[in-house]
């Protein structure tokens, strides 16, 4: 009998190590998500896939509260077309190969009206052939590469681009930091990475600056002492970090360990409560270029800090912000929508115009990318803190 009971654990164990998706309560009332996505359904189903464990788990738990708090809203005001919204949301686990399997569940099992989702950009480029094939829309809160939009044109964002976003920290580091040299530490597993690399050399190097080295990491890395010391030999001014919160709190670390003096800095990518945890003073001074600030105080973003706190308990981060915009925009767009089929909900959606954003006013332009300013930030005392504007 211990051995059948052994065998049968193990049996169970395994079987929960295959599953690829973890499936979250839907938001809204759980009996009617339950019979979501029906035809004579009474409630209108959303999908979401977010990186809710994993590396990226924070960026994941971040949209994820904005998402719920923007179709908790919108169920208060009486949802869209006399139904309630209901989100379901899957874990990717902050891998694309578990991204691309669960858009894959909330397009032929769910049956999902509008898939919100990814963060990364590599996930995202997962989702978005299979969710066009299906011509099912899906809106990314934060995917920032510009290849994730032209797989087609039923896959939007609600954030800037990395053209925009690499040239805002290379204009930033040279007028207004003083730059001349310039160093750059990519994640060449990263399409966000790699692309921000390419944009930040390339502008810097036109207003007259030079990256004097390129060193190279891979996602999962936990030692960087090697490219850091030969940048270190360099002697950067600058030091640009295109990555993600994780790793770069483990770089700053490093970097202060080693003795490598220079002023680090870095994309949106670096937003995450774990950054100052990971990085404690080895990244106090540091620049980044984000979608925007807890310390504008327009009543847009005020009101939405507000209502987070009181929900979350905690002040929202831009993946928050953006999450709650791409809900949003989703639904703004199901309204004017003549119904709710792909088609006719893709050109609702393509047709935003001057839509009032926390992280920005944003209109999509013809190739589905949302044409908005972008703030730098600097840390101080653990913090974001506001520093400048810098439009399109």
């Amino acid at each position: 009998m211990r051995e059948l009971a052994l065998a049968v654990l193990t049996l169970a164990l395994v079987a929960c190590e295959k599953k690829s998706t973890v499936e979250t309560p839907p938001a809204g009332d759980q009996k009617q998500a339950a019979k979501a996505g029906g035809a004579e359904s009474d409630v209108i189903l959303i999908g979401e896939v977010g990186s809710l464990t994993g590396s990226e788990a924070a960026f994941g738990i971040s949209t994820r509260n904005g998402v719920d708090l923007a179709i908790e809203e919108a169920n208060e005001a009486g949802g869209v077309k006399g139904k309630k919204l209901a989100v379901r949301v899957y874990d990717d686990q902050s891998k694309p190969e578990e991204a691309a399997s669960a858009v894959t569940r909330l397009l032929t099992q769910d049956k999902v009206k509008l898939i919100l989702g990814e963060v990364a950009s590599s996930n995202s480029l997962a989702m978005a052939p299979k969710a066009q094939a299906a011509k099912v829309p899906m809106i990314s809160p934060s995917s920032t590469n510009p290849t994730v939009t032209e797989v087609g044109d039923y896959i939007f964002r609600v954030c800037f681009i990395d053209p925009f976003q690499g040239y805002v920290m290379a204009k930033y580091a040279r007028e207004e930091l003083k730059f001349n040299t310039a160093a750059i530490l990519k994640d060449v597993k990263s399409a966000y990475s790699v692309g921000l690399t390419e944009v930040f050399e390339r502008k810097f190097t036109e207003m007259g600056g030079k990256v004097v080295g390129t060193e190279a990491y891979s996602k999962g890395d936990s030692d960087f002492r090697a490219q850091l010391t030969a940048l270190k030999k360099l002697k950067p001014q600058g030091l640009y970090i295109p990555g993600y919160y994780n790793d770069v709190g483990a770089i700053a670390q490093q970097a202060e360990e080693l003795g490598l003096k220079t002023v680090m800095m870095g994309g949106d990518g670096w937003d995450g409560p774990p950054l100052f945890e990971l990085g404690g003073k080895a990244i106090e001074g540091s620049y980044v270029s984000n979608h925007y600030s807890a310390e504008d105080p327009s009543p847009i973003v005020q009101n939405f800090i507000k209502k987070y706190q009181e929900r979350f308990k905690v002040v929202p981060d831009s993946l928050a912000a953006l999450g709650y915009d791409s809900a949003r925009v989703g639904i703004e767009a199901m309204k004017r929508a003549p119904s709710l089929d792909g088609p006719a909900l893709r050109e609702a959606i393509a047709a935003t115009k001057e839509f009032p954003g926390v992280a920005g006013t944003i209109t999509l332009n013809a190739k589905r990318d949302a044409e908005k300013p972008a703030v730098v930030l600097q840390v101080k005392d653990g913090k974001f803190h506001y520093v400048a504007t810098v439009k399109p």
